[in-house]
């Protein structure tokens, strides 16, 4: 690193500010246990403050007077954009204060924790650990479908060995040291892995800060304002960030992982070998809720959308008002004071007026009374269809993704009928118009040439072989 860059983070980082501070020690012991260690999301005002003022208390006990101000006065502090410790804000629906940790205050308080001295330090399982991921990185982006293979096989044959060790009686359990030391790890990743998220978090949360500066200081046409709001929506879907923790979202949400994951914790609550922290056994939900916060933010952008949209509407509307106003002040100054011969302003091409004569109108004709009966007669009971709801398919875009990546090298381009002519699609028309929308992709590109055209045969969902004519689409790798 370099001189001026080290002296900016100490300059400007809030990590080192606070490090720094005069009340480290009571931010990180107050704040790092009610917020980080417990994973909280927003706490309102009265709970925190009651919360710091028990801590105050305790600390007041032992050292009077140490820290002279009251909680409310230390959380403000916390929350000022100098410091950016916690953040400051009001929830929708919400008329009191609440209070969320930052990814700054996430930062100081992980470094600090790893200055304690461990009486036990493993090396094993970091490791494996290590080999385990480059052979991942190595042989998981190999284009060679045969190099695959091979570690696959490979794999396999370990397996088959360790399985008749096992049989043997060869091979026996992890002893209590190999069992502390994965147990290190992985509580050491898992909190590694709440950390992350926070900082997620925040990088999503500056994105929407800057749509709202976008709409509050816009004076162009809405068109061209939704473009680029859209535009970054889609960006931090497909961002390496977006990518990544969808994926995480994904892989969490599955019934199956939560049901492995639960019963895991709690085999290893029940280990003896090892002192299995109490919050561990809770850790997935811990995750699920950091990542729901996280998506909650990514949410918040497009309710941007439908709020810019609705306020647009609402100034476009206020603006026909002022001008119909304007029109009935003008009528009635002009119905005061009547414009000479000389000032009506209007000219007459035509040398007279068409006459129209009163009989030459229809007389007006009593209409029928219409009997309307709007009770609507019970129906009878009967078990209902739910065909038609389980009927429903999703089309799988990652696969299509990798169907193209699969058969196009890089920088290359394919047409869309020999990509399908090769993986004939599986769900019907709705795999085909899929497979238009991978635009969005960092490394695909999907073009479209209005003047060609093309016929894609597919089968329906109905067993009817069908065409879809579209126009001329290739795909390029980039």
């Amino acid at each position: 690193m370099q001189h001026d860059e080290v002296d900016q983070l100490a300059q400007r980082q809030g990590a080192w500010r606070l490090l720094r501070s005069s009340n480290v020690a009571l931010i990180l012991s107050f704040l790092g246990t009610h917020l980080l260690e417990a994973n909280r999301g927003a706490v309102s005002q009265s709970e925190l403050a009651g919360l710091l003022d028990e801590h105050l208390y305790a600390i007041h006990r032992a050292e009077p007077n140490r820290y002279p101000r009251g909680p409310i006065e230390y959380l403000e502090a916390w929350s000022s954009s100098d410091d950016g410790w916690l953040r400051r804000f009001y929830p929708s629906r919400s008329d009191e204060i609440h209070y969320e940790a930052t990814a700054t205050l996430e930062k100081a308080f992980r470094w600090v924790e790893q200055l304690r001295e461990r009486s036990f330090v493993g090396t094993e399982s970091r490791l494996h650990t290590l080999v385990s991921l480059l052979r991942e990185i190595v042989h998981g982006s190999a284009e060679d479908p045969q190099v695959r293979i091979d570690e696959l096989s490979r794999r396999r044959d370990e397996i088959d060995e360790e399985i008749e060790r096992i049989r043997r009686g060869d091979a026996g359990a992890l002893d209590a040291v190999a069992v502390q030391d994965r147990y290190q790890l992985f509580t050491s990743m898992s909190r590694e892995l709440l950390s992350d998220f926070r900082e997620v978090e925040e990088n999503f949360r500056r994105l929407d800060r800057t749509a709202r500066e976008k709409i509050a200081a816009w004076d162009g046409g809405k068109g061209e304002l939704l473009t680029q709001l859209i535009a970054d929506r889609s960006d931090i879907s497909s961002s390496e960030q977006g990518r990544s923790f969808q994926a995480f979202y994904d892989f969490l949400l599955s019934d199956e992982r939560q049901d492995e994951l639960s019963e895991l914790l709690a085999d290893l609550q029940g280990m003896s070998t090892i002192e299995a922290d109490r919050r561990i056994r809770m850790l997935h939900h811990d995750w699920a809720e950091a990542a729901e916060r996280t998506q909650a933010t990514v949410r918040t952008l497009s309710e941007q959308l439908r709020r810019f949209l609705d306020d647009r509407v609402w100034f476009e509307n206020r603006r026909v008002l002022d001008l119909a106003r304007a029109i009935e002040a003008a009528a009635l100054a002009v119905r005061s004071e009547p414009p000479t011969d000389d000032h009506i302003g209007l000219c007459i091409t035509e040398p007279g007026v068409p006459i129209v004569m009163p009989f030459e109108r229809p007389l007006y004709e009593v209409r029928p009374e219409s009997t309307v009966d709007s009770l609507i007669p019970p129906a009878d009971a009967e078990d209902t269809d739910l065909g038609a709801l389980f009927a429903q398919r999703h089309v799988d875009v990652e696969r299509l993704a990798e169907n193209i990546r699969a058969i196009v090298p890089p920088r290359s381009t394919a047409t869309l009928s020999d990509i399908v002519e090769m993986y004939p699609p599986e769900d019907g028309a709705a795999e085909i118009i899929a497979y238009l929308t991978l635009d969005s992709r960092d490394d695909l590109t999907v073009h479209t040439d209005e003047g060609g055209q093309m016929a894609i045969p597919y089968t329906g969902l109905d067993g009817v072989e069908r065409r879809m004519i579209l126009p001329l689409v290739t795909i390029e790798r980039l």
